[in-house]
């Protein structure tokens, strides 16, 4: 029966490899440096009691207060489940199974294809150069029939900015014929690089936010779409109708407050001194080829024998993020900005790993 089941199913969705979120990767650690989440528990109390009702579709409070925050009008906000929604609502919005496609720059975030194989959108990829940057001439002559262009940055997994040039000659190329989409989830490590000041001179960007990493709240699944209002409004009518659960809303509504942000950014700026704390430690570690520079609560390193150093530091609890697979990454792992006590134990781990090996 099981076999007859799974032949009812759509012919890409029996053949999907799903996104290998930290979670579903599992470990059985204590120091949890894979996800890139915040390393702490925020504290909010609950205060809405009407669990009874249906939330709003789109919570005033939490739109009003996140384009407050962006500096941008309500109508040009959208909140969903996620940025992971927000990246699905645009395919589902402006591309036709078949017929349409995306276009991504690897190495970058796995959503995007993931998302394309499950609607049934091909997908092409073009990927980026040594420096990570965008490679624009690949880019021009894989755009037809491109309704959908999405760019990471800061870039997950390496951590880099897009030059600023190269993003406007982008949006010159696609000017009428695709949206380009900028995926900000790490933006408020690096708030000076947000392009959401570009949306009143490019009516085809479109911009994703979240608040599961400098706000702390990888739990609470709550993500913005920002663009300009014809483009929002299309999005509404394929989002859910109730997107966001009260006690989300709820929790959203305080994190967005002027107490709130006051409060994530103390946690950015802790968390930025840690970075630079171990950029410095993990160059004189003799295990460690190389360090990239960051503009997350993330660094990217490439090891020797990174399957061996993974392995270790996962048999001691440490879990960090294996970027072997990724185009370009090899021997690569990605470690999260934990708490000082956990970067500390990372550090005395390779260090220990290296004398070992030497």
């Amino acid at each position: 029966m099981s076999r007859n089941i799974e032949e009812l199913a759509r012919d890409n969705v029996r053949t999907l490899t799903p996104y290998q979120s930290a979670r579903r990767l599992g470990g059985n650690g204590d120091v949890w440096l894979n996800a890139n989440e915040f390393p702490l528990p925020v504290l909010f109390e609950l205060s809405q009691q009407t669990l009874n009702r249906y939330p709003e579709c789109q919570p005033k409070i939490v739109t009003e207060r996140y384009a407050a925050y962006a500096g941008l009008q309500p109508e040009q906000v959208l909140v969903s489940r996620g940025a992971d929604e927000g990246i699905e609502l645009v395919m589902r919005a402006f591309c036709e199974p078949g017929k349409d496609a995306i276009l991504f720059c690897p190495p970058t975030y796995g959503m995007y294809s993931v998302s394309a194989e499950t609607i049934g959108i091909e997908y092409r990829s073009v990927p980026a150069l040594e420096n990570w940057q965008l490679n624009l001439p690949a880019i021009a002559e894989q755009l037809d029939s491109v309704k959908v262009v999405y760019m990471c940055s800061p870039n997950n997994p390496t951590g880099n900015l897009i030059d600023p040039d190269d993003i406007r000659a982008l949006l010159a190329m696609t000017a009428g014929k695709a949206l380009v989409v900028a995926d900000e989830a790490y933006i408020e490590f690096c708030p000076q690089a947000t392009l959401s000041g570009w949306l009143q001179d490019y009516p085809h960007l479109v911009i994703l936010r979240t608040l599961s990493k400098a706000f702390a709240l990888a739990g609470l699944r709550c993500g913005f779409t920002l663009a300009n209002k014809p483009v929002i409004d299309l999005l509404i009518k394929v989002i859910a109708p109730y997107p966001l659960a009260t006690p989300v809303a709820d929790v959203a509504g305080q994190a967005l407050s002027n107490r709130g942000i006051e409060l994530m950014r103390k946690h950015v700026a802790e968390l930025n001194s840690r970075r630079a704390w171990l950029l410095e430690q993990l160059p004189r570690l003799s295990l460690v080829q190389q360090v990239f520079s960051s503009e997350t609560n993330y660094i990217l390193a490439r090891f020797t024998d990174s399957p061996a150093v993974f392995k270790s530091l996962w048999d001691q609890g440490i879990i960090l993020r294996d970027q072997n697979k990724n185009p370009g990454l090899a021997g690569c792992l990605r470690i999260s900005i934990g708490t000082r006590k956990e970067c500390e134990r990372l550090i005395a781990a390779l260090q220990a790993l290296s004398v070992e090996r030497a």
